[in-house]
């Protein structure tokens, strides 16, 4: 029991309950349409991507689960968007230590740092932001649907609720077969889902960094300059990628007009991101679509938000480092502040844990598949930065490549920092220091 007062055990320890519950809620007869119980691994994989907030079926959401099981699967991804993490925080802070440094590793992934004196600043936050927008994007889309495509009144209600909340928890998870490819060209539908995303993808600390400073640069956080900045970055270097790429492609861009291959190009550049909807054939994408996303997908959106992948911030970390090494600079950092030596040690491990599990599991899934490399890196990507888009081969991996899938959307999920720290939890720091040598690099 002493070893789950730990926020760092705890953390994994909830998210694995989280999805054994799912698992048995799917696994019940009446979760089907069909009115028989779910295989398990059926059960188990769509369990762990809806509290991973990942996306990623292995069956057709609106054909296969009854309105229970979508109804669970609801339930999942809203907890598993930000629910368990609020509660690991409060956890700490309740027990009286605060947020201290195995606080901060645990959850660096997940969130910037938060003081305790913010707690509940942050919670209130948290709550508003998420009833208000789930709220408001819901309406609007249950509206347009009503208005727009004559659907019932209440099929138009369900499908705004859930797509607003699975947006907002970048869950990608669609009550359509084929997500949102039915409303490519209507902005209504695509463009509250697009807004909807990008805000949560922030990360509540840049959220409410942004309400405490009123929109003032200057008074901005290092981390939220570096969040806002690299997002805007990333976006439009998406959406201009995609929208040359794809321009004259017959399967995705090419049929459109200027207005719709804008809307689309949009949207792709900010899915990737963690959300998983797609208004376009993933698969019909060129080479070079899939490598942009390849890069969109790992790198994600910004801490303590819904997002996954390595983060904004560690990216841009990283990027600095290596320009500080290019132009010869004693320190790294960006917009006028340096970076402390423990951030960039943070930033280079969640990288190389992040890049050597996604090689290991897209190494391992290509010995034992007959499918196309690319399309095996894409999911493993996909699922490893809880994404959620897919080439199509979800459903066609061998069983023991999904539960790899599955492992990944989970460690993709608590993060690679917690999930190492939470198994070497009795290492201790040496009372020693080994001397120093430089080897020679490069």
């Amino acid at each position: 029991m002493r070893g789950l007062r730990d926020p760092i055990r705890l953390i994994p320890v909830l998210f694995l309950c989280a999805i054994v519950v799912g698992t048995i809620l799917l696994s019940l007869p009446f979760a089907t349409t069909s009115g028989v119980h779910a295989p398990f691994l059926t059960a188990l994989f769509t369990a762990t991507s809806a509290v991973a907030v990942t996306g990623l079926i292995v069956v057709d959401t609106p054909t296969y689960w009854s309105v229970f099981g979508q109804v669970s699967i609801l339930l999942m991804f809203q907890i598993g968007g930000f629910g368990i993490m609020t509660a690991a925080t409060l956890f700490g802070l309740m027990v009286g230590r605060g947020v201290g440094l195995r606080e901060r590793m645990a959850t660096q992934v997940e969130r910037n740092r938060l003081e305790t004196g913010d707690a509940a600043s942050v919670l209130r936050l948290i709550f508003a932001v998420t009833l208000t927008v789930e709220a408001l994007v819901a309406i609007i889309l249950a509206a347009r649907l009503m208005l727009a495509y004559d659907m019932p009144a209440g099929n138009a209600l369900w499908h705004g609720v859930f797509h607003s909340v699975s947006a907002f928890n970048n869950a990608g998870f669609s009550v359509n077969s084929d997500s949102l490819i039915g409303y490519q060209t209507d902005v209504y539908i695509l463009g509250p889902i697009m807004f909807t995303v990008v805000l949560t993808a922030l990360g509540f600390p840049v959220l409410q960094d942004i309400r405490t400073t009123r929109l003032r640069w200057r008074r901005w956080t290092l981390h939220t300059k570096v969040t806002v900045a690299g997002t805007v970055a990333l976006l439009l270097v998406g959406f201009l990628s995609i929208l040359a790429s794809e321009w004259y492609n017959p399967g995705t861009l090419g049929p459109m007009d200027v207005g719709g291959k804008v809307l689309n190009a949009s949207f792709h550049s900010v899915m990737p991101r963690t959300a998983g909807f797609n208004s376009l054939d993933v698969s019909a994408f060129h080479d070079e679509t899939l490598m942009v996303n390849f890069i969109l997908m790992f790198v994600g959106g910004g801490s303590a938000g819904t997002a996954g992948g390595i983060k904004v911030t560690t990216f841009f970390v990283l990027f600095a480092i290596v320009l500080s090494e290019v132009l010869g600079r004693r320190d790294a950092g960006l917009f006028g502040r340096r970076f402390g030596k423990e951030i960039e040690r943070q930033a280079l491990s969640v990288t190389v844990l992040s890049a050597s599990l996604i090689f290991v599991a897209t190494t391992y899934i290509a010995s034992i598949s007959p499918l196309p490399l690319d399309d095996i890196l894409f999911e493993c990507i996909s699922a490893f930065s809880t994404v959620g888009l897919s080439t199509g081969i979800t459903a066609d991996l061998p069983p023991s490549a999904q539960l790899v899938i599955a492992a990944l959307m989970f460690i993709g999920r608590v993060g690679t920092i917690t999930v190492a720290t939470a198994l070497a939890l009795g290492g201790r720091e040496r009372p020693y220091r080994y001397p120093e040598e430089s080897p020679i690099v490069g």
